[in-house]
């Protein structure tokens, strides 16, 4: 394990049980409140992508927000929100994606993002991709040029990233847990 994988595992908090039974929830609260830990995490995201022309970094409500925002400012990009629905103000564009327990839908306003735009979608953690696939999907339909996917925790043995890289998108990971 490198010496980032492992600064980085020891600022994020497990707690077990959390939702649900049999569930170790990856908590990024205790990595964001550390400070050399969260700058060498959206340092490491954004690295790859000095000077590849990115216009808009797009981040997952909620914890997708701060990485993103943080990616945007260093690669002088700017911000776009995939919000839960009826949270943005302006006329949207929505797409369903399947939960474990039920559906929920994100949104984008429809003037976001511009043809062959590039983009980058973050958030904080990839499980089964449903949600990453879902503003993808979005991205797509407004004609986004999406360079890559960026999460800090990948939970491999769910699919996501595998789901993600099947839609034609890198994916860009900074730690994996085993077994979730």
């Amino acid at each position: 394990m490198s010496n980032l994988q492992s600064e980085l595992k020891k600022a994020i908090r497990t707690i077990p049980n959390y939702p649900h039974e049999g569930i170790m929830f990856r908590d990024i609260t205790t990595l964001l409140s550390n400070p050399s830990a969260f700058r060498r995490s959206v340092d490491e995201m954004v690295h790859p992508f000095t000077g590849a022309g990115i216009s808009q970094i797009v981040g997952i409500d909620a914890r997708g927000f701060i990485f993103g925002g943080a990616m945007a400012h260093q690669l002088s990009a700017g911000f776009l929100p995939l919000r839960k629905k009826g949270k943005l103000p302006y006329e949207t564009v929505t797409m369903s994606y399947a939960l474990e327990y039920g559906e929920a839908e994100l949104e984008i306003h429809t003037d976001a993002v511009k043809e062959g735009e590039k983009v980058i979608l973050v958030d904080d953690l990839i499980a089964t991709g449903g949600t990453a696939e879902a503003g993808i999907k979005l991205l797509q339909m407004q004609g986004a040029d999406i360079v890559a996917a960026c999460f800090v925790i990948d939970l491999p043995d769910l699919g996501g990233r595998k789901k993600i890289e099947d839609l034609g998108v890198p994916v860009r990971t900074l730690i994996e847990f085993e077994g979730e």
